[in-house]
């Protein structure tokens, strides 16, 4: 607890700081800088070069750049030939190999990537002990981030330079991420919450997405098609095209030649941030407000007014936002969300939840209607992935503080392939600039 004195003293900081940090828009126009790295378009300023995927979100006609369907490329493979083309519960295994070395791999190869995968799939004696269960909180990104960074005191060759340790390292994470989430869940929600604890072990012949599920319930039981969403929703979180916050941090921190741990941790604690990774959570949120205050959940009329209501910042949270509707590069459609959507209704079908699904529907058609009613809008609003992406995790019983834990779970494999792809072709620390508005003192 802080004392009076103590508050008394940061409340006046922050008065300053707000007052001495504070810098007028028209100064962003006249010197050109494009805050957040965007045009007024919402496209990214040119950083760098890759490789590893694309995101297609315009066409060039005639000279103009004219929006289309949005498209996701994985090392030159569409997103939805991957999908379609998976090995049964292990696409997420699959992708992965394909995104960390280039290649689509044949069957002996993916084979011989699995049991590597398998081989790290495991915490240093005591380390659940000592490290997850000894310190539990509700912020499981942060329980998660602290274990990454103790692992590397378990590892003799943190600091060397060779790309071959970085890539055990990538894979070690890889592998052990979803041991640090569940049980990071469980030590909290057996501590914080008194509930009962259980700590299985993972399956060797299970994919990733099979463990999780199974370490994760009591009963280490769930069903093919349970496994096999899960399993798409982890291919479809985990690139996105290198320009993301995260992996972008995950950029600046391997130029600068820090270590994979300390690498990963960082591009961890930009996923957290509710502007990147908690956009399910908001949706979710926002669509139990919409249960709540909607009396029809069927009528569109009704649905559009409170819509409209959430707009104008008369309800929910205030701050005039429909949550996953819209994305900062696509316009048209976030391919993402289009395959998701097909396996929701499947799973919906399974759990019984035909109605919940309804209003998302309604929602996902009326919404983009009435942003664009009341916006003045540079490229068109859709539905992106996490509209639908906490409606799945809701339906398979993950808990809520496990959701943006999962986004990581995925999206550490992207993270992998663009630090490998950095030490390998970019030699350079990235610096950019920032033009000085400072005023001289006299």
């Amino acid at each position: 607890m802080h004392d009076t004195a103590s508050e008394q003293f940061t409340e006046k900081g922050a008065v300053l700081c707000q007052k001495n940090n504070a810098i007028p828009d028209i100064l962003f126009q006249e010197y050109g800088v494009n805050r957040g790295l965007r045009d007024q378009s919402g496209k990214g300023v040119l950083t760098g070069l890759t490789r590893i995927s694309e995101i297609v979100s315009f066409r060039w006609k005639d000279g103009v750049h004219v929006p289309c369907e949005g498209e996701l490329w994985y090392r030159g493979y569409p997103i939805e030939t991957l999908i379609r083309e998976k090995h049964g519960t292990f696409g997420f295994e699959k992708t992965a190999s394909l995104l960390l070395f280039g290649e689509n791999p044949g069957e002996t190869e993916f084979q011989e990537f699995c049991a590597e995968l398998s081989q790290f799939r495991k915490l240093p004696p005591y380390f659940t002990r000592d490290v997850i269960m000894k310190a539990p909180t509700k912020d499981i990104m942060n329980s998660m981030t602290r274990s990454v960074l103790t692992l590397a005191s378990y590892d003799p060759s943190v600091g060397k330079e060779r790309l071959s340790d970085s890539i055990r390292q990538c894979f070690q994470l890889i592998a052990t991420l979803p041991l640090l989430a569940v049980y990071g869940y469980h030590a909290y929600n057996h501590y914080v919450n008194y509930d009962s604890m259980y700590i299985h072990q993972p399956d060797s012949k299970k994919s990733t997405a099979e463990n999780f599920l199974s370490l994760l319930r009591p009963d280490g039981q769930y069903t093919a098609l349970e496994a096999n969403v899960l399993d798409v929703a982890l291919m479809l979180h985990m690139e996105h095209g290198g320009g993301n916050n995260s992996t972008f941090t995950t950029r600046v921190v391997t130029s600068s030649g820090s270590d994979t741990y300390s690498t990963i941790a960082a591009a961890m604690s930009s996923l957290k941030g509710a502007k990147h990774g908690g956009a399910n959570l908001k949706v979710m949120e926002m669509m139990a407000d919409i249960r709540a205050h909607v009396s029809d959940c069927t009528d569109r009329d009704e649905i559009r007014a409170y819509l409209n209501q959430i707009l104008e910042k008369q309800t929910f949270d205030h701050k005039g936002l429909i949550y996953g509707i819209g994305h900062a590069v696509y316009s048209i459609s976030d391919p993402r969300e289009r395959i998701l959507k097909g396996y929701v209704e499947q799973l919906a079908a399974e759990k019984g939840r035909e109605k919940d699904l309804e209003l998302y529907q309604h929602v996902e058609t009326l919404a983009p209607e009435c942003i664009a009613e009341k916006r003045k809008i540079y490229k068109g609003v859709s539905p992106n992935v996490d509209f639908y992406s906490g409606f799945v995790y809701e339906m398979l019983g993950i808990p809520v503080e496990l959701y943006t834990p999962l986004f990581a779970i995925a999206r550490v494999v992207g993270w992998s392939a663009h630090r490998i792809e950095e030490l390998v072709s970019a030699g350079k620390i990235i610096r950019p600039a920032y033009k000085s508005v400072m005023e001289r003192a006299d």
